[in-house]
């Protein structure tokens, strides 16, 4: 049978907006957010990681269940938890976006016809790699 997994309550971290209209936006930015979340996950060259992180940031101000529910999720929770207190990515995430993004960008270079739009294109995804490449690798448990 499967064991029961701890469920942590982050509500305390939330700061839901009073004005219903602003919270539902937050809320349907969220969803929105999350679907292409878990899009990337499954579609080559789409990032999944960065949509999660923006939907937590629309649910921390819209929905403590949603909230808790990404924090605490099986798959996202412990991704999330972890670039939140500083740890950073798994070298194998990093590696694995890094090369995503180099193969998405060549596929782009190569199909785009614009010289601008192919510097743009190429400046963007050096930069995210950069970045990416910047933050600080988790330690192995």
């Amino acid at each position: 049978m499967n064991e029961p997994r701890d469920y942590t309550d982050y509500s305390y971290e939330t700061k839901v907006s009073s004005n219903p209209i602003l919270r539902y936006v937050w809320l349907v930015l969220g969803f929105l957010f999350t679907g292409l979340g878990f899009l990337g996950y499954v579609l080559p060259g789409l990032p999944g990681t960065v949509f999660i992180l923006i939907a937590v940031y629309f649910f921390a101000r819209s929905s403590p269940r949603f909230y808790n529910w990404l924090l605490n999720n099986r798959i996202f929770g412990e991704l999330i938890r972890d670039w939140r207190a500083g740890k950073g990515l798994s070298l194998k995430a990093k590696m694995m976006a890094i090369a995503v993004i180099a193969v998405t960008i060549a596929f782009s270079i190569f199909a785009i016809q614009n010289s601008v739009v192919k510097t743009i294109v190429a400046s963007c995804g050096v930069g995210v790699s950069l970045y990416l490449w910047t933050r600080p690798t988790k330690a192995k448990d």
